[in-house]
């Protein structure tokens, strides 16, 4: 017999856990009337009321409690499964209201809490202590991550992206946020002090640490969790006074208030409501100096601060271009592989909210200093980056490794300004590069976790090269661009039976190749373009692709005579189809 409850109460034990919560209340009842002791029927009458209670059968699980404090007096342990039960639940109200008030555009947080909306953790929605950066730029309490471990971001749904070594403070927001709001940062250690000496059954110590926190910002966090030690101390008015005082600054508890007027035993279930917005009195903040957000790398003030997965904070262009030269963190060269892989660095959104709150003027002086470096940057007349590498012709595309890192300093820069373009020229023994070459324009950029990149170009414009510079490491050069001179009346239709003619020479050339070859060529610069006497592209591919070494192909694109370009490309081809001939 007793075998057989075994197997019945192992049975109840399995549908709780696979949350069959009336499979497993019938059990309990049924196992409860053939209990031979009080002991025995009580704790079975308990196991029934947690079942009825996730089941969501409040009404009926509380009288079952009831029955089972009028067999023997409940102890504190018989409660516990009913206060997670309470707790998920008020967790579950709570996400879905604040859900649903965001989808609707509402305010969530009280007015006298709206202030610290900005420097409140989205996870309990108090204010944010020892924060961690993620890699999408929003911050979080430390323990409340290491707690719940979310799969995504909750403020952008972002992977949360969490390195190895699992999550690292953001050493520079711990910082600001403790000299903005001393008073709010006292009120988070005292509180965790008085968890700590509740959890050591230290219970008066733990009422004096929340006394004191009290006394500098009150909200309903500190009055819940010291209603669960006044009730600890059997101080059950002053208890459930605490109680209703939390759930009075945070409407949505209603109910649980009710419950808790229901039920004084249960009364620490509001030690569970620390999923809510503080809702606080004022208390002074603090004066931010620049200093205290200064990039470590370039020492001025933070332009769009990205934090790394080690907590290190650094101005974006800074931080890559340290990573150009090692994939490590400048500060505590910490491998960042994988965060450079990623390739997408979000900013440290809080930290960039409370530098324009506390340092305007600063961040507007910041702002113009950049805005000049950039349009200087931008300037595609003068100081342009130069690509010192192979010959380019316009039209024509141009696939590059980068793997260099004044390179890769460069294509970006090329991309932040916004204008995708730099030159490409030859080398010269004597001056550096060329004194002509082509403007790219940079179509796609494929990057790589090592910090390579392989960048899509294609030609746009030649030009001639007025004097020769360095930027960091890579070259510039002031330019002027070249223009073919136009034709006009006899000489423009003696241009256009030299195009015919050499149009036809260079495609008699083409499908003379070998398959392979053909293949390759096509596969690195697609096929022969058609006609156009208004360029005409078809010529620049065939430089591009013919035989010829760069010293050769530069005269040609320093030409702007059409004509000349044209006869000069006869000549080759003339002088190829010669060297076939002879060869077979």
């Amino acid at each position: 017999m007793e075998s057989e409850s075994a197997m019945m109460l192992q049975l109840a034990s399995e549908a709780f856990q696979a949350q069959n919560f009336d499979l497993a209340a019938e059990i309990y009842e049924c196992q409860a009337a053939g209990a031979r002791d009080a002991r025995s029927r009580q704790e079975l009458m308990v196991r029934r009321a947690d079942a009825l209670s996730f089941a969501g059968k409040f009404t009926e699980a509380f009288s079952v409690y009831q029955q089972a404090a009028e067999v023997e007096r409940l102890r504190p342990a018989h409660l516990d499964r009913l206060i997670d039960c309470l707790a998920e639940g008020i967790r579950r109200q709570v996400r879905h209201s604040d859900h649903t008030s965001r989808s609707r555009g509402e305010t969530v947080v009280e007015e006298s809490s709206a202030r610290m909306a900005d420097v409140s953790c989205p996870l309990c929605l108090s204010f944010l202590f020892e924060p961690v950066t993620l890699l999408c730029g929003h911050s979080f309490c430390k323990r409340c991550l290491e707690r719940e471990h979310p799969l995504q971001c909750v403020k952008c749904q972002d992977s949360a992206g969490v390195m190895e070594g699992g999550y690292r403070m953001n050493v520079v927001l711990s910082g600001v946020l403790s000299k903005l709001y001393p008073g709010r940062e006292l009120v988070v250690k005292l509180r965790r002090e008085g968890n700590t000496l509740y959890v050591e059954r230290r219970v008066e110590e733990a009422l004096e640490k929340y006394n004191q926190a009290i006394c500098i910002a009150p909200d309903h966090l500190l009055f819940s969790n010291r209603s669960l030690i006044l009730s600890a101390l059997k101080h059950l008015d002053q208890a459930l006074s605490d109680a209703t005082t939390a759930v009075s600054l945070k409407p949505q508890w209603a109910k649980v208030l009710q419950l808790c007027k229901a039920l004084h035993f249960v009364i620490k279930v509001f030690l569970c409501l620390s999923s809510s917005t503080e809702g606080v009195s004022p208390i002074a903040v603090g004066t931010l100096d620049p200093t205290d957000v200064e990039c470590s790398l370039c020492m001025r003030l933070f332009f769009e601060p990205v934090t790394t997965p080690c907590g290190h904070t650094f101005c974006l262009q800074c931080l890559e271009r340290c990573l150009d030269h090692n994939p490590k963190c400048p500060l505590c060269k910490e491998e960042l592989s994988e965060f450079l892989e990623r390739r997408q660095f979000c900013r440290t959104v809080l930290l960039e909210k409370l530098i324009s709150k506390h340092l305007p003027s600063e961040l507007t002086e910041r702002q113009r200093v950049h805005q000049e470096e950039m349009d200087e940057l931008s300037n595609l007349n003068k100081s342009v980056p130069i690509f010192v590498c192979t010959m380019a012709f316009p039209t024509v595309p141009c696939p590059l490794h980068i793997f260099e890192p004044c390179y890769r300093l460069m294509i970006r820069r090329c991309m932040e300004t916004g204008t995708n373009r730099f030159g490409m020229c030859i080398g010269d023994q004597f001056k550096g590069f060329a004194d002509f070459g082509c403007l790219l324009e940079i179509r796609d950029v494929n990057f790589f976790s090592d910090g390579r990149s392989v960048v899509d170009t294609i030609g746009r414009r030649r030009f001639r090269v007025l004097q020769h510079q360095e930027r960091d490491g890579y070259n510039t050069a002031d330019i002027e661009y070249l223009e073919d001179v136009k034709v006009e009346g006899a000489a423009e239709l003696e241009l256009q039976r030299l195009h015919d003619s050499v149009y036809e020479l260079g495609l008699l050339w083409v499908n003379s190749l070998r398959p392979e070859q053909k293949q390759r060529i096509e596969g690195h610069f697609g096929s022969m373009p058609p006609k156009d006497p208004n360029g005409p592209s078809w010529c620049w591919w065939l430089l591009a692709v013919l035989p010829l070494e760069g010293r050769a192909q530069l005269p040609f694109l320093a030409l702007t005579s059409l004509k000349d370009r044209l006869s000069g490309l006869r000549k080759v081809l003339l002088f190829m189809s010669q060297s076939r001939n002879a060869h077979r």
